[in-house]
């Protein structure tokens, strides 16, 4: 499938799930917006392997006046965004008499708001040109709980709500919305929860071992790059009637 002439915009694209995402859209020919902290140079270089045009853009999503300015470059360098992938998240974990209230208006904001307010910016110019694609990276806590993660699990569900309200919206059109839910991929922020196991005197690998076995059947990690040809999916023609799905991709997780 080929993806040449399309632009994609990836939000948390500089490491982990979204940069595998944003290779895999390159691959298949499309101009990329990244987006992250940071010097992205390293990052922008390693997609433009590929042979298209990749543009960086620092907007903190949690911010909707800098998403804003986001698709604002978007629009005047590469003539606006075809594919949307919502992948910024930020995590913590705590009980929710002890869950710090800017840490809850932090991922509220990040995990769940930015998805809204970038959705909402790219729908006028996809409607205008005849197509569009929008994923939505959620999570297999979209559709259920663990104990200490309130408000990313509170998150992670109103993600799949707005996927399904964006679908019907759209449904008679061809822009499609859809989400994809994860269950355990190596990030950062899953490998920090295997070294807090490992903290406690457990040699990592078990931590790691421990950790899939508690949710993940397969007891192997969803990576990067095995999302990233979900989404090229989500953009074929083969998709076009994808429309408002919640995709789990868990190992097993919610087949339990």
């Amino acid at each position: 499938m080929s993806l040449k002439g399309k632009t994609a915009l990836v939000t948390g694209s500089t490491s982990g799930i979204g940069l595998g995402i944003a290779l895999g859209l390159a691959r298949a020919g499309a101009d990329l917006v990244l987006n992250g902290f940071g010097d992205a140079s390293a990052v922008v270089a390693q997609v433009k392997q590929f042979g298209g045009r990749v543009g960086h853009h620092p907007a903190d999503v949690g911010d909707p006046a800098q998403i804003a300015e986001m698709f604002a470059y978007a629009e005047r360098e590469f003539g606006g965004v075809d594919i949307l992938v919502n992948n910024a998240g930020i995590q913590h974990v705590a009980s929710v008499e002890e869950f710090p209230v800017e840490r809850w208006d932090a991922i509220i904001a990040i995990n769940l708001s930015s998805v809204f307010h970038s959705t909402r910016l790219a729908l006028p110019g996809m409607r205008a040109r005849g197509w569009g694609r929008i994923v939505n990276i959620a999570s297999v806590h979209g559709q259920v709980g663990s104990v200490g993660k309130a408000a990313y699990v509170a998150a992670k569900h109103g993600v799949i709500g707005l996927t399904k309200v964006v679908g019907l919206e759209t449904a008679t059109s061809n822009v499609t919305c859809n989400a994809l839910c994860p269950g355990w991929v190596l990030t950062p922020l899953v490998q920090k929860q295997i070294d807090d196991r490992a903290a406690s005197g457990v040699d990592p690998q078990q931590a790691q071992h421990d950790l899939l076995a508690e949710k993940q059947p397969s007891l192997e990690f969803v990576t990067p790059s095995q999302l990233g040809e979900l989404v090229l999916f989500l953009c074929s023609e083969a998709a076009s009637q994808v429309r408002g799905a919640a995709w789990n991709i868990d190992g097993g997780w919610l087949a339990q």
